[in-house]
């Protein structure tokens, strides 16, 4: 790769490391001609399917789009800018998990809210006041009702990492003591033989 310094056509790389959950690859790159350091990120590159408008219209989708409406919301919030990255590969993580070859813009927006209610609140609300054109200010109040009865992103991550936790080992053991007691609740009970 080339240097982004001086030019020259040939860089090392000194180190690499999974990134984004291992979805990409991040390399550290050293310029033997005039050591600086700079880093890569290399991902696959998988075709995206096409975003379903709400008139039924296909259109390729756009990534460079899907950033300017998360930027929008977040204009003058204190998002890091590799949080918006995250947010944005899991977007694009879906639409690909999805296995079709169009997938419906609602489906996209509530995908870009879910990740916005983790970043920022205030993000959030304005993304879902233009997404979902509240009519009034009952329908933003409702809202914004409905996101402070939400778990928090941290209550909701530490749960992930309860399930997560579980190995498949313990889950097959406790499926097994679970099946155990159902069998042993369900056996009739042995006659006793009274003793004269």
């Amino acid at each position: 790769m080339q240097c982004p310094f001086c030019k020259a056509t040939d860089t090392r790389v000194i180190d690499s490391r999974l990134f984004e959950d291992g979805t990409q690859v991040r390399r550290r790159r050293e310029c033997p001609i005039c050591d600086a350091r700079f880093t890569t990120f290399e991902r696959a590159q998988l075709q995206m399917p096409y975003v379903l408008k709400r008139a039924g219209t296909p259109e390729p989708f756009d990534e460079d789009k899907l950033r300017r409406g998360i930027e929008h919301a977040i204009f003058k919030r204190p998002v890091p800018p590799e949080k918006v990255d995250h947010a944005i590969e899991n977007v694009m993580r879906k639409m690909r998990a999805v296995n079709e070859r169009e997938v419906p813009s609602m489906r996209i927006g509530e995908w870009v809210m879910d990740e916005l209610r983790d970043l920022d609140h205030v993000a959030y609300v304005r993304f879902a006041s233009i997404y979902r054109a509240f009519a009034d200010v009952n329908a933003f109040r409702e809202e914004i009702n409905r996101l402070e009865q939400l778990p928090t992103p941290e209550a909701r991550r530490s749960q992930l990492l309860l399930i997560e936790a579980e190995t498949p080992a313990a889950a097959a053991a406790t499926a097994a003591a679970e099946k155990r007691l159902l069998a042993d609740h369900e056996k009739p009970a042995k006659a006793t033989k009274r003793v004269k």
